[in-house]
């Protein structure tokens, strides 16, 4: 087996953080890497696209059917690029040195990251495959889009970040540096965890060899990378290269002007004492992010969920199940259940409340149906993320499936599926409403609404029923909506 050149192995003198886990960066990367695959689409699926964007350039627009499902496809490979240039970010540190890893976690680092990569680089291709030399088609994707947060010119953004020579010399340096070691990754990438991934990336390298550029290698050339090179800046190159490549078109997503560039979240710590103190099994959390980079693509202002199941201590006092097996976090401090990119996870307060505002709903049960709900939402730790938004499948869970499939036919509450962007599923928001309306969840508190204050009872209400759109705040107010 081929020797790693010394600038990828772990640097003595490298900071370690307190906090950091690399095993946990590790897993979670590789849970990510393998919830998004089946949602970015290969050439097959995008046959009836490709069909609706032939008949549209011939006939000077879109019909609204095909309008539709072009935004599907487009949106959904946003969501998913967005989700795995955070994932390749989060595993820079490693490769760069900047946290002790050993060879093992190093290899793995370079082999998820190369993986998500490459199926960004393919997914994009056939999208501007589909668009080039068709304007109707092109102009279309450039539309904004604002159910989704979505600006004008995102297309142009990202025609440019996979058509740069720049970028495409970068990707070429990346992908040699690959094939040389491809053997040692492979090897590292080992396990029931590490090993689907490594599959992906065998099955995902034969589609990204350099002639997939070939028109571009008239206009490059390139010198020989320099694999034995001692500086340690030149493993980071390296997998910044992927990084630039898979992530540096949309990196603006991130609503600008919204706060100053690297302000910290508004909830802090003193507002997670007073969450631990507040409240109860079973409470739902409904979050946002100020500047919403990971949620920028789904409706409302309120644009996820997660499960307040209190720690083992609460848990046992109420009878309710404890936590076994968590891996991530010690069991007293995993206070959460919650889908993110990286799975249905236990989580410590930190970890979901890292944000700028919340919601507490708190359901009007008795203990022994709150206790049947967090029975219900405990037998879902451990799933994947569900990219797709496929509420039909319990395999994958996105973050509102799990608060549906938690407290569904629990006392008297029925949740009916609603019509979001083409799929039966429920955001956040629609989830909200259903839970308001029948009287089956009460607005406990909320933070982040009005400035950065904490509000219970009724002043909270008020503040909630401010956010919501027209239509949902009149329902709620028991209104018709305005016109």
């Amino acid at each position: 087996m081929t020797r790693m050149p010394e600038i990828l192995q772990p640097l003595s003198g490298a900071p370690q953080g307190e906090d950091i886990c690399v095993d946990q960066l590790l897993e979670d990367g590789a849970r990510a890497l393998l919830a998004a695959a089946p949602s970015l689409p290969s050439q097959a699926d995008l046959i009836q696209e490709l069909n609706d964007a032939k008949q549209a350039q011939a006939r000077g627009y879109y019909m609204p059917d095909e309008d539709e499902r072009l935004r599907q496809r487009y949106h959904r490979y946003l969501a998913v690029r967005v989700s795995l240039w955070q994932m390749i970010k989060s595993l820079l540190p490693i490769v760069d040195g900047q946290i002790n890893a050993s060879h093992v976690q190093n290899l793995r680092a370079q082999g998820i990251a190369f993986c998500a990569a490459a199926m960004l680089v393919r997914t994009g291709t056939y999208l501007l495959d589909m668009a080039r030399g068709r304007n109707v088609v092109w102009e279309k994707l450039d539309e904004a889009a604002p159910r989704f947060g979505i600006e004008r010119k995102t297309f142009t953004a990202l025609y440019k970040g996979l058509t740069s020579p720049k970028i495409i010399a970068k990707y070429h340096k990346s992908w040699r540096f690959f094939t040389r070691y491809d053997m040692d990754i492979y090897h590292a990438m080992s396990g029931p965890l590490f090993g689907p991934a490594g599959q992906l990336l065998k099955d995902e390298v034969p589609h990204l060899t350099p002639e997939l550029f070939g028109w571009a290698r008239r206009r490059l050339s390139f010198r020989a990378f320099n694999y034995r090179r001692r500086h340690k800046s030149a493993a980071r190159k390296t997998l910044f290269s992927l990084f630039e490549v898979s992530g540096s078109a949309i990196a603006e997503l991130k609503q600008p002007f919204i706060k100053p560039v690297g302000a910290p979240k508004r909830v802090s710590a003193q507002t997670y004492q007073k969450v631990l103190s507040f409240c109860q099994p079973g409470d739902v959390f409904v979050t946002r992010h100020d500047d919403a980079l990971s949620n920028v693509f789904l409706p409302g202002f309120w644009p996820h969920a997660a499960l307040y199941i209190g720690d083992n201590e609460q848990r046992r006092a109420l009878d309710m199940p404890l936590i076994e097996g968590a891996k991530h976090y010690h069991a007293a401090r995993a206070v959460f259940l919650e889908s993110k990119k990286d799975g249905v996870l236990f989580r410590p307060i930190e970890d979901t409340l890292k944000l700028d505002a919340f919601i507490i709903l708190r359901p009007k049960l008795t203990l022994p149906q709150r206790r049947l709900a967090i029975n219900n939402a405990m037998s879902h730790a451990g799933k994947l993320y569900d990219f797709s938004f496929d509420f039909s499948s319990a395999d994958r869970l996105a973050c509102t499936e799990l608060i549906y499939r938690s407290y569904h036919k629990t006392g008297p509450i029925v949740l009916n599926l609603e019509e979001v962007a083409g799929r039966k599923c429920l955001s956040a928001e629609g989830l909200m409403g259903q839970l308001l309306r029948a009287d089956w969840f009460d607005i406990a508190a909320s933070f982040g609404l009005e400035g950065d204050g904490w509000q219970e009872g009724a002043p909270a209400r008020r503040a909630v029923l401010a956010s919501f759109d027209n239509e949902l705040k009149a329902s709620l107010q028991g209104e018709p909506p305005k016109p």
